[in-house]
C-alpha cells in the first residue's frame, strides 16, 4: 500500500474513528526504522489535533507470527495499569475487520523524542552525563521487569502456551541449516550440545518482549524512558532471555563488527544489576540465557545474509552484521565452559 492509498484510506477511518464527518487529516508520512508499513498521520476534530501512529503487517505476509498485528495488541493492552512506559492502543482490527485497510491494524500515540541507536541516532544520548546514561539503563531494566510481572494468565491467553527452553534452543535449527555458509556457522553444532545439556530449571514464566534492546527503547531527550516498543516477537516463556538478550547486545566481547554496541550505554554486568534490583532477587542462570542469546543471533545473522546473498532479499546490512557471526559464538562458548 502506497502512501496515497494510505491517506484516502484514513479518511474514512478517522470519520468513523471520530465520530466527525469534518474530521481533517494530514502530515501522513511513512515512518522511519520500518520496511514501509507503519505510517504516521495527524487527524483534527473539533478544533483539536491529535497525532498517531498506524501499523499495518508486511504487505503480502501472512497474518501470523510477526506480522499478526493481534500479539503485539494483546501485549500493549496487557501493560495498561502497569508501570511500564508503553504506546496507548487507539484503535485496532483484527483479520475479521478488514473494511478501513484491507488487513489487520492498530493505532498507538506518535511519540516525541529518540532511541539510543536506530532512528534517534546515538549524538543526544553522549551529551548526557554518563549518571544520565546510568539513569537511562536503570529505567530499561525496571521497565522490563515491570513487563515481566504482568499477569499473562489473565492477559496474555492470546499468545498461547509457554514456549518450553528446550524448543528455544532446537527451534533455530531451520535457520542454521539455510545460513550463507556451514563454515559460518561452524560452532552451532556444539554450541546448540551445551545449551540442552544445561537447560536451566525452574526458570521465571511471563510475558516476555522477545528483542528488548537500547533500539526498540524510546526515550525523550532529558533520558526519560517514554515507551518500550516493537513487541512482534513478543510471548510467554522464560522472561530471562530477554534479560540475555539485552546483556548480550550491550557486551563488546560478543562483537565484531562496527557499531554494534550503542556507544557510551551502560555494558552487560550494570544492566543485569539494574534487572536484579527492579526484580528483587539475584537472578539463576543468568549466563546461560547470555549464551542462548548470542547463539540465536549468530543463527539469525547467518540466516539473514544468506538470503541476502542469494538474491531473496536484498538487505546489505547483513553483510556488516554477518561479520560478527563467529563472535557470537565464541562468546557464548565462553560463557557456557
Amino acid at each position: 500500500m502506497d502512501l496515497a492509498e494510505v491517506a484516502e484510506r484514513l479518511g474514512p477511518f478517522c470519520r468513523d474513528a471520530y465520530g466527525d464527518p469534518d474530521v481533517a487529516v494530514g502530515e501522513v508520512t511513512k515512518m522511519p526504522g520500518h520496511a514501509g508499513f507503519a505510517y504516521g498521520f495527524a487527524a483534527t476534530s473539533r478544533g483539536r489535533t491529535e497525532r498517531w501512529f498506524l501499523r499495518l503487517p508486511p504487505p503480502g505476509a501472512r497474518w501470523r507470527g510477526t506480522a499478526d498485528m493481534g500479539r503485539q495488541v494483546t501485549a500493549l493492552r496487557a501493560l495498561e495499569g502497569s508501570d511500564v512506559p508503553h504506546c496507548r492502543v487507539r484503535w485496532s482490527g483484527g483479520p475479521e475487520d478488514l473494511e478501513w485497510f484491507g488487513c489487520p491494524y492498530f493505532v498507538v500515540d506518535q511519540l516525541e523524542g529518540g532511541s539510543v541507536v536506530g532512528m534517534g541516532g546515538s549524538g543526544w544520548v553522549l551529551e548526557l552525563p554518563e549518571a544520565g546514561r546510568s539513569e537511562m539503563a536503570r529505567q530499561a531494566m525496571a521497565a522490563l521487569a515491570g513487563v515481566h510481572r504482568v499477569d499473562w494468565r489473565a492477559r496474555c491467553g492470546y499468545l498461547g502456551e509457554p514456549v518450553p527452553l528446550d524448543d528455544d534452543v532446537t527451534r533455530w535449527d531451520r535457520l542454521a541449516d539455510k545460513a550463507a555458509g556451514p563454515a559460518m556457522l561452524a560452532h552451532v553444532p556444539r554450541l546448540r550440545r551445551l545449551l540442552l545439556d544445561q537447560v536451566p530449571t525452574g526458570a521465571p514464566v511471563g510475558l516476555f518482549h522477545g528483542d528488548y534492546q537500547f533500539g526498540n527503547l524510546y526515550y525523550a531527550t532529558d533520558g526519560t524512558l517514554e515507551a518500550v516498543l516493537d513487541w512482534e516477537l513478543c510471548g510467554v516463556g522464560a522472561t530471562l532471555n530477554d534479560v540475555g538478550w539485552m546483556a548480550t547486545f550491550n557486551d563488546p566481547e560478543a562483537w565484531d563488527h562496527e557499531g554494534a554496541v550503542p556507544e557510551a550505554m551502560p555494558r552487560a554486568p550494570e544492566l543485569v544489576d539494574h534487572y536484579e534490583a527492579a526484580w528483587g532477587a539475584r537472578l539463576p542462570d543468568v549466563t546461560w540465557y547470555r549464551a542462548l542469546a548470542a547463539y540465536k543471533f549468530a543463527i539469525i545473522a547467518g540466516f539473514n545474509l544468506g538470503l541476502h546473498l542469494r538474491g531473496k532479499r536484498h538487505d546489505p546490512l547483513w553483510e556488516r552484521i554477518g561479520r560478527s557471526t563467529g563472535s557470537l559464538q565464541e562468546r557464548a562458548l565462553q560463557l557456557l565452559t
